[in-house]
């Protein structure tokens, strides 16, 4: 039992860092001040919670709140309803203009999560089901997700790298400079080409714009 207690007074102390650096950066005495804890506990739990990315530090040394928490908040539920919902009018359009299957993912830790799709009205398609996971090394939405460089580059295509006979382009969304998702829009090689980024790329950064804006 004193073990419990004393895990739940660490987190309390650690809950009180991050409560205090939400209000802005600070630097460690002043972050002392603010939680009312002994410098020396201070240090050692944010560099603790720095390590896990949840604190971080601005150019002037001070903590602020970290990046993962960012990652995390935009990776549930309620964050992929939003951009699902965003998402709607952009997808019929690509879905529309381009006749084939239209989806949207979210990197979720090595894989990507499919949290909207469309799918194209011929006979023959490809299917994604909402909820579906999917790996991130191969396809084009995985591209666009796994880049750092994502914000940089356009679009990115794959022929059969994830399924035989099926092809895809995908752009990312951006928001803030940061990758939110990916648009995709894919189909059987005998519509999309071996080539199909000279078809679709065009249709799907409009899409991936869109959405961006919509989110903003």
């Amino acid at each position: 039992m004193r073990d419990s207690v004393s895990d739940v007074g660490v987190l309390n102390k650690a809950v009180a860092i991050l409560d205090a650096v939400s209000a802005g950066p600070l630097a460690l005495a002043d972050l002392g001040v603010a939680t009312g804890l002994p410098r020396a506990t201070v240090h050692r739990l944010a560099v603790a919670l720095e390590r896990h990315r949840l604190v971080g530090r601005d150019p002037e040394g001070r903590f602020e709140l970290g990046p993962h928490l960012q990652e995390l908040a935009r990776s549930g539920p309620v964050s992929r309803r939003a951009l699902a919902s965003a998402a709607g009018p952009a997808l019929v359009t690509l879905r529309d203009s381009t006749g084939e299957s239209a989806q949207l993912y979210v990197a979720v830790g090595e894989s990507r999560i499919c949290v909207a799709a469309l799918e194209s009205p011929h006979s023959l398609r490809t299917i994604v089901p909402v909820g579906a996971s999917l790996p991130m090394d191969r396809g084009s939405a995985g591209k666009v997700l796994s880049r750092e460089s994502g914000a940089r580059d356009p679009w990115a295509e794959s022929v059969e790298e994830r399924e035989p006979g099926v092809a895809s382009v995908s752009a990312p969304v951006v928001v803030d400079g940061e990758v939110i998702g990916a648009v995709s829009v894919s189909g059987p090689i005998e519509r999309t080409t071996r080539q199909p980024g000279r078809k679709y790329a065009a249709a799907v950064m409009e899409a991936a714009a869109a959405i961006g804006r919509a989110m903003s």
